[in-house]
């Protein structure tokens, strides 16, 4: 599919790479945002992926829109050749009925035991596709269809922070307490989003997620760390990866 460049007002542009939520995809759109970093594209304020596109924020008194389009061109090739590094995450989570409000349920509708439901949870290596609905919040795929479920019909006005949920061929970690209409089937004690560091989200579009299965008595050991400042999450980097 030939890439889509987009007007979005007068201080940013759109590169569309597809209409679909595919590994492929976020791929190329990775790609081309380290490409534009490490170009230093006069002009050019901020990069933001989705997806299956990349948002980019510039300056028009430094770049006019015809000369970004020209610039980008030219690094689509060579971002489709690029290798990037991310990290992975090895992030516990705690699938205890206590901070696993909808695991019955997603189990019963599935066809599947709460046990599958987990296990085929925390074996699969997430990959994040972007960042959004509240800061430092990972959109990750790719769940395994055996747990595709549609949003709930009934949309909590409040999720407790840390809380994992499924949806689709996604799952998400709730950084902060917020609405949310997913299905909750475990939690992490960790803190995704802080504010008073350098980088204050955690996880990056492009990282990799797998879960480690911990207690509740485990969970509540690393939640009273977290918040005493002596844990870390978890890492290994960079892990190498060339696009399919």
């Amino acid at each position: 599919m030939s890439v889509r460049f987009l007007h979005s007002g007068d201080r940013a542009l759109v590169v569309e790479f597809g209409d679909r939520i595919d590994h492929a995809l976020s791929d190329r759109v990775l790609r081309l945002r380290a490409s534009i970093r490490a170009s230093n594209i006069p002009g050019v304020v901020e990069t933001v992926p989705t997806f299956r596109s990349l948002l980019v924020l510039y300056d028009p008194l430094q770049i006019g829109s015809a000369s970004l389009i020209t610039s980008i061109e030219a690094l689509l090739d060579q971002g489709a050749r690029q290798a990037r590094s991310a990290r992975l995450w090895r992030i516990p989570a705690c699938y205890d009925v206590s901070h696993a409000p909808d695991l019955p349920e997603v189990a019963e509708r599935t066809g599947q035991s709460p046990e599958e439901i987990v296990r085929a949870h925390s074996e699969t290596s997430f990959h994040v596709y972007m960042m959004g609905f509240v800061p430092g919040h990972p959109y990750m795929g790719d769940l395994p269809d055996s747990l595709a479920l549609p949003r709930r019909k009934d949309p909590r006005m409040k999720v407790p922070a840390g809380s994992i949920a499924i949806s689709g061929n996604l799952s998400v970690i709730y950084p902060i307490e917020s609405p949310g209409g997913w299905h909750l089937i475990g939690a992490s004690p960790v803190r995704l989003f802080d504010s008073a560091v350098a980088q204050p989200s955690l996880l990056s579009p492009g990282d990799k997620v797998r879960f480690c299965r911990i207690s509740a008595v485990e969970f509540n050991e690393i939640r009273a760390a977290v918040e005493t400042g002596n844990y870390s999450v978890p890492f290994e980097a960079p892990v190498h990866d060339a696009g399919p």
